[in-house]
């Protein structure tokens, strides 16, 4: 890092990083461990929250009646392609800083893997299960909220968890645009060359981005039927995992 034509640097040592996190008072008030942690996980549920509501209806819309699907999956696209930094520096632009820009750049993150997910785990049901919910005399909205959607769980979870991963990691540049969280350790540790704070930040980072990677994992198997649960664990049965019409079989 260069100031004034001088270049600094960062130094680091366990001694140091020891320090930061045994520090009484980075454990207290609104700067402190607990509430920058608080700030990222309620603006990390926020957001995956608000993406399941506008995703899933949008997913399972184009799964079920395959119209839209172009347009779907290219505005996904164009999700994915647009760094979530420059969606970060454009909001606060327009909302200034804050919590807004904020969740307007990690919304835009999370909405394509959902999306994309939902609506190809729902294409992706077996053909002869919906042949024969129909044949039973169920209605299109019945073989959707009946057979199809309980068929795709597994790879709409997976989805969901990709978003969630993404969120979680991602949220640390919202510190940029002056917001918490615990990307602000590592803001803060890089302005005032804090060694200790950077990587006291940033390993806190991982540790909750593992943690909700773990946690997403455990819902997702939990919500899975049990049928698709079983049959995944059968020999030969390992495609069950990438897509969520492999399970009728069972």
């Amino acid at each position: 890092m260069t100031a004034g034509g001088a270049t600094a640097t960062i130094t680091l040592s366990f001694r140091d990083l020891y320090r930061w996190y045994t520090t009484a008072a980075h454990w207290r008030g609104t700067a402190g461990i607990p509430h920058r942690l608080e700030e990222h996980v309620v603006m990390s549920v926020a957001v995956v929250a608000a993406a399941l509501v506008i995703s899933l209806p949008v997913g399972l819309t184009i799964g079920h009646t395959g119209r839209g699907a172009v347009i779907g999956v290219n505005l996904a696209n164009i999700g994915r392609a647009i760094p979530s930094f420059a969606i970060l520096v454009m909001g606060a632009e327009v909302l200034g800083i804050g919590a807004q820009p904020a969740f307007l750049a990690l919304l835009a993150l999370a909405i394509p893997p959902i999306v994309t997910n939902t609506s190809v785990a729902i294409r992706e049901v077996d053909p002869d299960a919906r042949e024969a919910a129909r044949g039973m005399g169920m209605t299109g909205w019945q073989i959707l909220r009946r057979v199809e959607l309980p068929m795709a769980v597994p790879l709409v979870m997976a989805g969901v968890r990709t978003a969630g991963v993404q969120v979680v990691a991602t949220a640390t540049l919202a510190a940029v645009v002056a917001w918490g969280g615990l990307g602000r350790f590592i803001i803060d540790g890089i302005g005032q060359q804090d060694g200790g704070q950077l990587v006291g930040g940033a390993l806190l980072v991982v540790v909750l981005s593992l943690a909700a990677e773990v946690g997403l994992g455990a819902l997702q198997r939990v919500l899975t039927p049990a049928g698709l649960r079983q049959a995944s664990a059968l020999p030969g049965a390992a495609a069950l995992a990438g897509t969520a019409g492999a399970g009728p079989d069972a």
